[in-house]
């Protein structure tokens, strides 16, 4: 059918048609426009750092560290143990305080330290932590298990280019990228579900959980945010990874476990410990 109105009526009908389609797409787009982007990645360490940090894991010294580490329970000789590093040096975020204060454009985790696998002869493992202190990257603890060299890539395999990082305060681990946060462990499916949540969901989660024990409120104020006794605690780092046979330790207050290395608590990083997170090493020592 042929349209016989005016030409000009036609362009202005036209015309109203595409102005109306503009406004629908836009009112459609409108929500997206105002949807909070995803969390910023946390800065990754140096690669000469990781470089630096893997040959301070693989040093003699440290090699001799780990002989001792094994055998301490007569597992296997301490001359026999024949420690190696084994594959990547990995970056290890926490939990960032600013993320958990509800900081939109804050980074869901910090860098906390950075981690080789040890394995022995007889096939424990073990966790190499170092940390950068001047200039340096030193060991400071050695921890039993491999959770932090695995859950990387676990977590890489499940979301390429996501950040793996751990909820300490329930000994969780995740993998974010984008609006998704999807659990690793046990712990973290049972925070979470198995089949994950939001960045939101998970902002909000750990506020409650966490936003009263932040670094400043009164919880840190009165001293349990850390739950370490101070004169223990005052050895400082590298004590586990020194060669000392007994490092100094810190007793986790109404824990009941065996005691944590004074050095575990500091690799642990100030948002751990401002976080209130001082079973988290002693609970993985009795996992084991």
């Amino acid at each position: 059918m042929t349209d016989r109105r005016p030409l000009h009526s036609r362009r202005d009908a036209s015309r109203a048609a595409a102005a109306g389609a503009l406004t629908l797409a836009l009112l459609g787009l409108a929500p997206l426009a105002h949807a909070a982007p995803p969390p910023a990645a946390p800065a990754p360490p140096p690669a000469s750092g990781v470089a630096t940090a893997h040959e301070a894991a693989a040093a003699p010294s440290t090699l001799e560290t780990l002989s001792r580490f094994f055998a301490r329970d007569g597992a296997v000789a301490r001359s026999a143990a024949h420690p190696r590093i084994e594959g990547a040096t990995v970056p290890v975020y926490t939990l960032s305080p600013a993320f958990v204060a509800g900081g939109h454009d804050a980074a869901i985790a910090e860098l906390d330290f950075l981690a080789s696998a040890a394995v022995s002869a007889d096939g424990q493992k073990a966790s190499v932590w170092t940390v950068r202190t001047g200039n340096a990257w030193k060991v400071v603890n050695i921890a039993t298990g491999d959770d932090e060299t695995r859950y990387a890539a676990e977590g890489a395999h499940r979301l390429t280019g996501g950040t793996v990082f751990r909820e300490p305060q329930i000994n969780a681990w995740y993998v974010q990228r984008g609006d998704r946060v999807l659990p690793l462990d046990e712990d973290a499916v049972r925070a979470i579900g198995d089949k994950g949540t939001t960045v939101d969901a998970y902002r909000d989660r750990v506020r409650k959980a966490y936003g009263d024990k932040l670094p400043g409120s009164a919880y840190a104020k009165k001293g349990m945010a850390g739950g370490f006794d101070e004169n223990a605690a005052a050895a400082g780092p590298g004590a586990a990874g020194s060669g000392a046979d007994r490092p100094a330790t810190a007793a986790p207050e109404g824990d009941g476990g065996p005691p944590v290395t004074a050095t575990a608590a500091t690799a642990a990083g100030a948002a751990a410990l401002g976080l209130g997170l001082s079973v988290v090493a002693a609970r993985r020592l009795r996992r084991r």
